[in-house]
């Protein structure tokens, strides 16, 4: 081997060298061609984060629009059949492209850092994930911007949706659309589940794992178990359209409830791949807070566990009207109470770490406060629709309405947004208000009660959902003005969060590494993180290291600076067992995207397309895994003298 062959690992450059030696390797391309080719988990997260919160202001809008409709009896601000649009595309952009989207992308960034990795596993894969989604994206609005947007539904039952009474291409669309959605997602869930797995730092055991890791290694594995199902029945309903196929046409032997079944069997556990994530956030931000170790750890991972296990057995809970056995009804109704058992169990965890303690009531922290409250009440009226016959009654009403959105405001957004204030300067290096935070939490806690406690009584009084609007003599109009005006409100409190985020983007990076005094690894590295997330890969001896280890954290040495290195360890004791080079930044990914997107589209039109659209996708592949990753030897740890 020659002087410039020869190999320079970390331990050859003195402490204040090595960021530079690194900086160096892992430095990311200068340009447009830098940012299209980046693989980084952090320029990817952020992007998705961005993209994520462009769908929500999107969603946001339609709905809005469809509380002026209906603020006021025999309204013509949206004609019927743009109205269908309307609440269709709002669903269908707040469950696929924003609420799991961006629950993924707050994990892309954040678990690497957390289990003290530099990088994310399949960083290519991560690349491709995100292109996918942000073509799927623009696909379905360009669509709906053309008026070719789905009307049936973000459930998109048939016979409504298909061949028969779904003319045009706007249910293809949304078909289509569920396949770029869950190609990106389970391509996210299977990099999170292999990076908590084998790229966690030496010493992170299974059971030092921040709970948050936890949170999103269980919904990585429900989001791997869900949504092929929905995949399948997506694929199935655009055959009967394009195809001829009868799946779905009882007339030809098929069966309309089997879309009932599989598109439910994937519904009901997206809202706990939803929920699961944002409970870990909580957690997370609770026992900062308190500045102290979380209450019942293994009882908070037990039923984080629990939760994902569950919410596949209650999908009929949404089909009681359906007409199926009553023996049938009443285990799925027995389950759907269930599941409230865990949830219950974590929220006195958070309760006994908060008692007695000196809580900072900083902008998260208000965050988890209103999380506890909206989802509460949200809870509660999902106990209530557990019942059978009470969920007949309810089931096609507002009931219904208000319901959902408690829980996914409440359980999902509120977290979320406390999660977005808490991990802020970890994403910019900079700090959001905590005085404009205030406002953005107290109209958010105003706006949303207000907009979804009355949808509770008007449910109770019969209004039904998906209509347009109603008579003057039915008593609904002052319940809806109250509730239109709550919409305003929650609008605004989400204008405050933006003006926030561009006001602190404005300013200089300056947070500090950890202005939290927070106890887990992300906390460990500069704000933002470098582009190789840490000097030396920390090795950990407890579950709150920055709390528990005095000075320096220990560090696991032997990686090469001359070329990108991570290690990995065993999926139980974290061991070290071999250092594996990581992936050059390419643009393969993005090429294999747009072919991707280009056979997708098309099928829409000529199904021929799935045939002749896989050369090129197929030519993109074999540049992208060509050549194959070298790997290397065993590295050696270190502690401290």
């Amino acid at each position: 081997m020659s002087a410039a062959e020869t190999p320079v690992y970390d331990t050859d450059h003195p402490a204040d060298g090595l960021p530079a030696a690194l900086q160096r390797t892992w430095a990311p391309h200068a340009g447009l061609w830098g940012w299209l080719t980046s693989v980084d988990h952090k320029s990817i997260a952020r992007r998705y984060l961005v993209t994520a919160f462009v769908f929500l202001i999107l969603g946001g809008l339609l709905a809005l629009a469809m509380r002026l409709q209906l603020a006021q009896p025999e309204q013509r601000l949206l004609s019927p059949d743009l109205y269908n649009q309307f609440f269709t595309m709002h669903g269908t952009t707040m469950m696929f492209l924003f609420a799991v989207p961006v629950m993924e992308a707050v994990a892309v960034y954040i678990v690497p850092l957390m289990v003290g990795s530099r990088i994310i596993a399949f960083p290519r894969l991560n690349a491709f994930s995100y292109w996918v989604y942000l073509f799927g994206g623009c696909m379905i609005w360009i669509a709906f911007f053309l008026n070719a947007g789905p009307d049936a539904g973000w459930f998109s039952y048939v016979p409504l949706a298909g061949p028969e009474y779904g003319a045009g291409k706007r249910s293809d669309m949304w078909a289509q659309l569920i396949t770029f959605t869950e190609i990106s997602a389970l391509a996210v869930a299977v990099e999170i589940v292999v990076t908590v797995f084998k790229f966690r730092a030496p010493g992170m055991t299974l059971n030092r794992i921040p709970i948050f890791v936890w949170a999103m290694l269980v919904a990585s594995f429900s989001i791997i178990f869900a949504m092929p199902s929905v995949v399948v029945g997506s694929s199935m309903l655009i055959s009967d359209r394009l195809v001829g196929t009868h799946f779905f046409n009882p007339a030809e032997g098929g069966d309309a409830l089997l879309w009932q079944h599989l598109f439910w069997f994937f519904g009901h556990p997206e809202v706990y791949i939803i929920f699961i994530p944002a409970v870990g956030m909580a957690s997370t931000i609770v026992e900062t807070a308190a500045r102290r170790p979380i209450f019942g750890y293994p009882l908070i991972v037990l039923s984080l566990i629990a939760t994902g296990f569950l919410a596949f057995g209650l999908w009929v809970h949404h089909m009681f009207a359906a007409g199926l056995p009553r023996m049938g009804n009443g285990f799925f109704s027995a389950s759907s109470m269930a599941i409230a058992i865990p949830t219950g169990a974590q929220l006195f965890c958070w309760i006994a770490t908060w008692w007695d303690a000196r809580l900072r009531l900083t902008t998260p922290t208000l965050f988890v406060i209103a999380f506890m409250i909206i989802f509460v009440l949200g809870g509660l009226s999902g106990i209530m629709i557990a019942s059978v016959p009470l969920d007949l009654q309810a089931t096609d009403t507002y009931f219904i309405v208000g319901h959902i959105h408690y829980v996914l405001l409440g359980g999902a957004v509120a977290p979320l947004l406390g999660a977005f204030y808490y991990w802020f300067p970890k994403f910019t290096g900079r700090t959001l208000s905590e005085r404009i935070g205030a406002w953005n939490f107290w109209l958010y806690l105003i706006g949303a009660n207000l907009a979804f406690a009355p949808m509770f009584i008007l449910g109770l009084r019969g209004m039904t959902r998906r209509v347009f609007t109603y008579p003057p003599d039915f008593g609904w109009a002052d319940l809806n003005l109250v509730s239109t005006i709550g919409a305003l409100i929650l609008g605004l409190s989400f204008l405050i969060f933006v003006i926030n985020v561009v006001r602190a983007w404005t300013q200089p990076p300056t947070a500090a590494a950890d202005p939290w005094g927070a106890p887990s690894l992300e906390w460990a590295t500069t704000s933002p993180p470098p582009p190789y997330n840490f000097a030396f890969t920390p090795v950990v001896e407890s579950r709150w290291p920055l709390w528990t280890e005095t000075g320096t954290l220990g560090h696991a040495t032997g990686l090469r600076t001359d070329r990108k290195e991570v290690i990995v360890t065993t999926a139980v004791e974290a061991e070290a067992v071999l250092r594996d080079t990581v992936p050059a930044p390419t643009v393969w990914p993005l090429i294999t995207a747009i072919a991707t997107t280009a056979m997708l589209v098309a099928s829409i039109y000529t199904p021929s397309a799935l045939v002749y659209g896989a050369v090129p996708i197929g030519l993109a592949l074999i540049g992208w895994l060509y050549p194959r990753k070298a790997e290397g030897a065993l590295p050696q740890q270190e502690k401290p003298a």
